[in-house]
């Protein structure tokens, strides 16, 4: 089986800048590039998966619809004193009032 050589005298070429340096300055960063000193960078934390990670909840449990009460609008006075002696009732909807008379 062969050894390698120390590499005390061996230069490399960094795989970033171009520049020259000697083997025991390069590293290895998380790219898997042999880069100097000065351009190694650690890999950052928002880059590897949380191991802790939940699933965010979707759904309130036993959740219930809004109630819709019957609401009910007079518009008026109501007309007793006319020959029909009926009031005219307002049923409101979304966006817009229905005014229905006999």
């Amino acid at each position: 089986m062969s050894r390698f050589a120390s590499g005390k005298n061996a230069w490399f070429v960094c795989d970033i800048s171009g520049a020259r340096y000697r083997r025991k300055d390069m590293r290895l960063n998380w790219k898997n590039q042999l880069v100097g000193m000065d351009y190694y960078e650690p890999k950052h934390p928002q880059l590897a998966p949380n191991r802790n990670n939940k699933a965010d909840a979707q759904a309130i449990r036993d959740a219930r619809p809004d109630r819709v009460e019957p609401y009910e609008i007079h518009v008026g006075v109501p007309l007793w004193n006319a020959p029909t002696k009926r009031a005219i009732p307002a049923l409101p909807q979304i966006g817009s009032v229905t005014v229905s008379t006999p």
